[in-house]
């Protein structure tokens, strides 16, 4: 056991230095003023029009960006953990694969796609088709970010489907019933914890960011991400911009409350 400890060591020294310690920080700085004297004001600053409206922006946003992704992935995900494992490894591989380019190329690459003098409007000409003007709109943000969180969605999706016993499958349809009553009875509630885990993984830093509304909203649409990302670095007003990510924070822990009531792979199953 004091082994165990020993080994565990450097795991918490990383996870005070660099997880609690900076979010003590942050608390820190949103419950003060600048003279250090406590207050609620960098807290209820969300209530102000300008700071709502960003939320209303980052909400509406993360939320398209979540459904669009669910969308895709679950009847992606259904049709790999369908696939022999070769073929559906290789095709598993083929979406999980941009996840090793570096975030910031990912946008780019998106950048020069969506572009008036991109590859879609290149397309679009050859085809003698109208063009769109798809850059520094929501539109873009909202492509932006499904593209890039797209596969933390089809990553749990399909974990959950291929832990699926088998035998449930054989005996529901030895019991009468059909593909769709066993998909509805069977499938979708024991993929349910992957579809919530899903839901987490991409409305969570859908709601934060910054960086491709900077990029490919060519910082018109003004998201709650880019509201404290301009507190700390042009305002250098830390207490604002900590307040505000606190009330982020808040978010996370309510997804994560409920991420952890509902990921069981036992729950839902109803035959």
């Amino acid at each position: 056991m004091n082994k165990r400890k020993l080994l565990a060591g450097p795991y918490l020294v990383w996870a005070v230095g660099f997880i609690i310690l900076p979010l003590l920080i942050v608390l820190y700085y949103g419950l003060t003023r600048a003279d250090g004297s406590f207050t609620l004001e960098n807290l209820t600053a969300i209530a102000d029009p300008i700071h709502l409206k960003a939320l209303g922006q980052s909400l509406l946003i993360a939320l398209g960006s979540t459904v669009i992704s669910l969308v895709i992935a679950y009847p992606l995900a259904y049709i790999l953990s369908k696939l022999q494992s070769g073929r559906g490894g290789i095709m598993y591989m083929m979406f999980i694969l941009p996840m090793w380019i570096n975030f910031m190329l990912r946008v780019l690459a998106i950048q020069m796609i969506l572009s008036n003098n991109g590859l879609l409007n290149a397309l679009l000409t050859f085809l003698h088709l109208p063009a769109q003007h798809l850059m520094y709109s929501r539109a873009a943000i909202l492509i932006g970010m499904t593209y890039d969180y797209l596969p933390f969605m089809i990553l749990p999706i399909y974990n959950a489907m291929c832990k699926i016993d088998r035998d449930l499958l054989d005996a529901a349809a030895d019991l009468g019933a059909g593909r769709i009553v066993t998909f509805r009875h069977v499938v979708l509630p024991l993929s349910l914890p992957g579809v919530i885990s899903g839901i987490i993984m991409v409305f969570i830093p859908s709601i934060s960011e910054f960086a491709i509304a900077d990029i490919l909203g060519g910082s018109k649409i003004l998201l709650i991400g880019n509201v404290i990302e301009q507190e700390f670095s042009l305002s250098s007003n830390w207490n604002l911009g900590s307040g505000l990510s606190v009330i982020l924070m808040i978010f996370i822990f309510i997804s994560m409350a409920v991420m952890n009531r509902t990921d069981s792979p036992e729950e839902g199953l109803t035959i």
